[in-house]
């Protein structure tokens, strides 16, 4: 009776301090500001928590540390039972669970998974100790080491237990279906029966023990995530991948007294708080940064822990204050630290290009690039504190319609090609308004030397094809990308608004880009203000051409080709098989991949507003990319984007490749082969223009 009693009172205060701790967890994620999360999509959300959570898809992306977590997580599913079993044996000698407690195959399961998570935490031990990858620099590594061993002990216990049971005739199992506690019950045959009684008393109370200390562990640790990742997949956000969380604005009545985006921890929003009680600090989101790949400070783990950190440290003196009342909340509030610099750097937030490989990497959908923006809207929006650099694509923006700062009325000279060119003929929309596409020139294909020949080589493409087409002339600006993610998003809703209105007056339907920055923008994120496109890559639209017979590449190329994907196509929207086909179907072309390709591209550098950014610290991004397309020995660098374009062309002169490597768009590819021009840009070795000797 004595032992039931310990039990029971251990049990209750066990789930009083569980349910203590998490009172206060969702204390803290109820200081933070309103977030719109309800499930709209209950198929997707289902199928998240059967693909992500329990599939443990994004875990299975790297395969042995995967396949580690996925039998330790089934591991703890499955030996639930075997919990089950052992605090109902405190109470009641030979129990087992009702229905299935003597079912033979789960006996079987439970022993499986014994064995199959003392050799995942082998397998954890080996990667932490002997390979020690540097993901984990920054992590708290002697905890996960605790809750590693308290695993252990817990797997050790049940199976010490079970071979106790089996010894004294008490296992609720045929032995047949569970030889691995047939084996432990062999230890104990040597013992007599008082002695075994008593060695499955003191295993029982043992692995009781762990249990409870563990579910009261895990609160204050960062295997938080073993009750929060389920919770964090199901709230992941229903916009779409490449989609920024839209501000909404009242631009004419803005005044200097506003403030914008996250400037304390109270400003992030709940989900940005439940991200950093999720994270795992696996890092995964480090391991894949381009900005920590080259010495910058940005680690998006880092970053999330700090936050995390700085609500853990505030949260308590926060709601006592809020107990007392809003003056007083108000007043703590009005003493936090500002995030930026005082809980994470200025630098490291504009490090970040926006790629999204972190988001794309992490196992339990933490969205690093919504905390990351939101950061930035303060310092630009309510603080006026960026790298003086922006400062000027950021006025040409708000004056000129376009970063470069050119005048909006050139900005379709890149139509009348060079002095051997023909000058192309491209009717205005509202001269042509039953055009079947819009061609969208945007803002390097308008003012960027290099992206104007892409652009001339499209529209000749289209022409060739016999595809009705028609542009905006100076009616189109900026889509406003490099402002919303420099943090502008002021200057982003006013450009947004206004292309949107100018589209829906002429009625257009169907937009063709070349850059995957408007593609994505108008694509994804013009819906939040009511622009409704159909918008497509050019990559794609090319490579529907040629498959209908519109266009026809018949000259042999004779060149290995390999492929950059951009960031914002292939990760973002998951636009990647396009470019392959066109390049593939070029006669004599030889394709292969790079190292990192498809989701796992790496960025060249430019996105994020970062084109208009200097690189300070370590390894230029552009570099990193051109280098390993370099030893891809490829002598041809295909691109489906105008700042991959200039980023790694630039990287190509600046390692004096220029003879080994061209890049090229893949339009100027594909009209080489169809209609070789010797003068065109079609027939230049690389994005810079440098003369190449081809024949066909």
């Amino acid at each position: 009776m004595l032992e039931k009693l310990v039990m029971a009172a251990l049990l209750i205060v066990t789930v009083g301090l569980f349910g203590r701790r998490m009172a206060m967890l969702l204390g803290y994620l109820r200081l933070g500001a309103a977030d719109d999360r309800l499930p709209k999509h209950w198929g997707r959300k289902i199928k998240d928590q059967i693909v992500v959570v329990f599939g443990q898809r994004k875990l299975l992306q790297w395969t042995v540390p995967g396949l580690m977590h996925f039998f330790i997580f089934w591991g703890f599913v499955i030996l639930f039972t075997t919990i089950v079993e052992a605090f109902g044996a405190v109470f009641q000698e030979g129990f087992h669970i009702p229905l299935i407690g003597r079912w033979g195959p789960l006996g079987a399961t439970q022993d499986f998974f014994v064995a199959a998570v003392l050799l995942g935490i082998a397998v954890a031990f080996f990667i932490r100790r002997v390979q020690a990858p540097g993901r984990f620099r920054g992590s708290h590594t002697k905890d996960a080491e605790y809750i590693l061993y308290a695993i252990t002990g817990i797997m050790l216990t049940i199976l010490a237990t079970r071979g106790a049971e089996i010894s004294l005739g008490h296992f609720p199992y045929d032995t047949a279906w569970t030889p691995l506690s047939n084996a432990t019950a062999q230890l104990f045959e040597g013992f007599s029966e008082a002695t075994r009684e008593a060695l499955d008393t003191v295993f029982l109370w043992w692995h009781s023990l762990i249990i409870l200390a563990f579910l009261v562990y895990i609160t204050y640790s960062k295997h938080l995530h073993i009750i929060t990742a389920g919770i964090n997949v199901l709230f992941t956000s229903e916009r779409p991948k490449g989609a920024l969380i839209p501000m909404n604005i009242d631009i004419e009545n803005m005044t200097e007294d506003d403030t914008f985006g996250a400037g304390v921890i109270t400003d992030l929003t709940w989900k940005q708080m439940l991200d950093g009680m999720t994270c795992t600090e696996c890092g995964r989101c480090q391991s894949v940064c381009p900005a920590w790949n080259t010495g910058k400070p940005l680690s998006p783990k880092l970053l999330i822990m700090d936050l995390r950190d700085q609500m853990f440290e505030k949260g308590p003196a926060l709601l006592e204050a809020k107990k007392t009342g809003d003056e007083a909340f108000q007043e703590i509030v009005a003493g936090l630290p500002s995030l930026n610099p005082d809980v994470v750097e200025d630098e490291v937030i504009w490090d970040c290009t926006t790629c999204g490989a972190c988001v794309q990497a992490c196992p339990v959908n933490i969205e690093h690039i919504d905390s990351i923006v939101a950061m930035r809207r303060n310092l630009v929006m309510t603080e006026s504190r960026f790298p003086k650099e922006m400062q000027g694509a950021l006025q040409n923006m708000e004056t000129t319609g376009n970063p470069w700062g050119s005048a909006p009325q050139t900005r379709m000279d890149w139509e009348k090609g060079t002095s051997k060119q023909e000058a192309l003929e491209i009717p205005h929309i509202k001269d042509n308004p039953d055009a079947d596409v819009l061609l969208w020139v945007g803002c390097a294909g308008a003012f960027d030397d290099r992206n104007k020949k892409v652009m001339y080589d499209l529209a000749k493409l289209l022409q060739i094809a016999g595809v009705n087409f028609a542009t905006l002339k100076d009616e189109e600006s900026c889509n406003g990308d490099p402002a919303r993610r420099m943090g502008a998003e002021y200057i982003y809703q006013m450009l947004a608004e206004q292309n949107i209105e100018t589209m829906k007056g002429y009625q257009v339907k169907k937009i063709l880009t070349a850059c995957p920055h408007c593609f994505n923008t108008m694509f994804n994120e013009y819906p939040q203000f009511g622009g409704m496109f159909e918008v497509i890559h050019h990559t794609e639209y090319l490579a529907q051409l040629v498959k209908e017979g519109r266009l026809k590449p018949e000259a042999e190329m004779g060149k290995t080709v390999t492929y950059h994907d951009p960031c914002y196509n292939a990760r973002h929207n998951d636009v990647w098989q396009g470019a392959r086909d066109v390049i593939e179907s070029i006669p004599g072309t030889e394709y292969q991949e790079m190292h990192r390709c498809g989701h796992g591209t790496f960025c060249c550098g430019a996105g994020g507003g970062r084109m208009w950014m200097e690189e300070r610290m370590g390894k230029k991004m552009n570099m990193e990319r051109t280098d390993e397309a370099l030893a891809s020995a490829s002598d041809t660098l295909a691109v489906g984007c105008p700042f991959c374009n200039i980023m790694l062309s630039d990287g190509v002169t600046e390692r004096q490749k220029d003879d080994q490597m061209a890049v090229k768009d893949v339009a100027q590819l594909l009209l080489a082969s169809i209609e070789f021009h010797p003068e065109s840009s079609a027939a230049k070795a690389n994005g810079n223009g440098a003369d190449e000797a081809q024949t066909t």
